[in-house]
Parts: C-alpha cells; structure tokens; sequence
C-alpha cells in the first residue's frame, strides 16, 4: 500500500454516515488538486470495513467501477437523497472534510 492510498483511507474511514465526498475533494484535502484519479485508483483497492460507497463523483454520479447497485442501495440505506436524475444530491449531504 502507497502513503498516497492510505492517506486517501484514512479520510474515508472519517466519512459520516449519511455524508458523501468527492475524488476530487479528497485530493483537494490531501493537497493534490489535480489528483481526483489518484483517489479513484486508490479506491480501486480500497481495504474491508471502510466506507467506499460514501466517494461518489464530483456531479453526484455513482462511479461505474464497481458494484455501483450495491453502493447506491447502501447509501439509500444511510439516508443519503437521490436526485430525480439518480444522482447524489450533494447539496444536502456533502461532508466537508471535517471531523
């Protein structure tokens, strides 16, 4: 594991439930503005028992990658609203980086 993905997991593992975040906004967070497909290639090997369905894309959109029925079932369990479009209304539930 690079110090690059376990500093992208050590914010997702942060992540409330309820909330989502970007690719982007994790790079952002981790000073690397331009790196929104660092953190997509990161999640790809994302550990068990962190909170992968809670990074969604930028425009609220569910990555293709993987499982994407399986994540939007589990955000719709945490309460996180959908659009009527099927994406994530980021306005009401984006986390901003903070604990």
């Amino acid at each position: 594991m690079t110090p690059f993905n376990e500093q992208v997991y050590s914010i997702v593992e942060k992540i409330p439930c309820g909330n989502v975040v970007s690719y982007g906004q994790i790079a952002w967070i981790l000073g690397r503005p331009r790196g929104a497909r660092l953190v997509g290639r990161a999640m790809r090997y994302c550990p068990e028992g962190l909170p992968w369905q809670r990074v969604v894309k930028a425009d609220g959109s569910i990555a293709d990658g993987g499982h994407p029925e399986i994540r939007r079932a589990l955000l719709e369990a945490e309460g996180v609203p959908f659009l009527p479009d099927g994406r994530v209304d980021m306005k009401s539930c984006l986390w901003n980086g903070e604990d």
